[in-house]
């Protein structure tokens, strides 16, 4: 018997592995303060765990449209469309288990094998993982910091487009950096996607979670709706993770080839939950407000306790429930080379766990800078300054 080359070429999502150690180093006995996992450990409204019971009792535990039940379709396309000034109908939307799946299926109607797919890198590791176990070749784009945040390194960004280039992965309101674009940047790469005549996928995952201010959506500069498809996810606003909903939205001829592909991969998704999204959509904003006004006190509370250590320097994001501190005095001051060094001393010294740079993407060989990323969605305030109390003092220790 053989297994599939392909599968030599499937990535994974490597912020699960950190969970598993976390896990196994709280089993010892040890208090863990969860940085490392975009989990939310809130309560999902109360009023869409009603309409979910409801929607049981009511019977809709069957099979329904691939595409997605209509009253779901018509509220995600008006939501979604209005957000970003633009118009949707039902036939723009296919509903999908999560948002995750909307990578692979997207990458699945676009990229023949051999096709070039640009990506950001550092960024979610599932789209290097669809591109290349799909047969195409993932090409990263980069960042370049600055005393804002971050920017996309966009001379690298338009030297690596080529004639088998066919899309653009752009995530604003980015994991697991939280970089945000300028209006100049993103008007950019919409002018680079139609110069060349690029599709391109906008991962939305974070699109509302901002905590001052207005998000602003590629698709709402003239020439980008129809090569755009939006990656929506129910997860972060609702505290929803472990849910399994979320859709592609995006021109009609493509979210047919999406939805085909459902047939294809899970048939529909859960039908009771479906249902229970219209009222997610339509009912008491009060829920996913209040999860975001936590969720603010938690950034404010994770980016003063972050700047109190000696040889961190971050400033307050806009959006998303990330942290990506350049610690590369740290590892110097250490006497560190590999950046898994840091991250086990801090899980052994202080009980602190989280990412690195090396688990969202692989890294190019011209950076030189160390990186690691804070998760504040998963672990309390009062947590969040005791965890980086005991970190400062693991870090600055000589």
């Amino acid at each position: 018997m053989q297994y599939a080359d392909q599968l030599n070429r499937l990535g994974t999502e490597t912020a699960f592995a950190v969970s598993a150690q976390a896990r196994a180093w709280a089993e010892k006995g040890h208090k863990v303060y969860p940085f490392h996992l975009g989990d939310i450990n809130l309560a999902t409204p109360e009023n869409i765990v009603e309409a979910t019971l409801q929607g049981i009792r009511d019977g809709k535990t069957g099979y329904c449209p691939s595409e997605g039940i209509l009253p779901l379709r018509e509220a995600l396309a008006y939501d979604v469309g209005s957000r970003r000034g633009v118009t949707y109908g039902p036939e723009n939307v296919s509903v999908q288990p999560g948002g995750k799946p909307t990578i692979g299926k997207f990458i699945a109607a676009v990229m023949n094998p051999g096709d070039e797919v640009l990506y950001p890198n550092p960024g979610y590791p599932i789209y290097e993982s669809q591109i290349e176990y799909q047969g195409g070749t993932a090409v990263p784009y980069g960042y370049v910091q600055t005393g804002t945040g971050f920017d996309i390194d966009m001379d690298r960004l338009k030297s690596s487009i080529t004639d088998k280039t066919v899309a653009i992965v752009y995530n604003n309101y980015q994991n697991p950096i939280s970089a945000e674009s300028s209006v100049e940047e993103m008007e950019t790469i919409a002018q680079l996607a139609m110069e060349h005549d690029l599709w391109v996928l906008t991962d939305d995952a974070y699109y509302e979670m901002i905590y001052e201010g207005d998000a602003y959506s590629i698709v709402s500069i003239p020439g980008m709706q129809e090569r755009t498809v939006i990656l929506y996810t129910f997860s972060k606003k609702y505290a929803m993770t472990g849910w399994r909903v979320g859709g592609s939205i995006g021109p009609e001829k493509i979210i047919k080839y999406i939805s085909k592909l459902n047939v294809n991969a899970e048939s529909c998704t859960t039908h009771f939950i479906q249902s229970a999204m219209v009222e997610a959509l339509t009912g008491d904003p009060s829920g996913p407000q209040n999860i975001l006004n936590t969720l603010r006190v938690r950034r404010d509370t994770a980016v003063a306790g972050l700047n109190a250590i000696a040889g961190i320097n971050i400033p307050t994001p806009r959006s998303t429930f990330y942290l990506y501190p350049n610690v590369t005095e740290i590892m110097r001051c250490k006497g560190f080379d590999k950046i898994n060094q840091l991250q086990n001393g801090a899980l052994e010294n202080a009980n602190v766990s989280f990412c690195t740079r090396d688990h969202f993407g692989r890294p190019s060989s011209d950076e030189t800078e160390f990186f690691i990323r804070f998760a504040y969605s998963g672990i309390s305030a009062d947590d969040i300054n005791e965890g980086l109390t005991k970190l400062k003092t693991y870090f600055e220790a000589s």
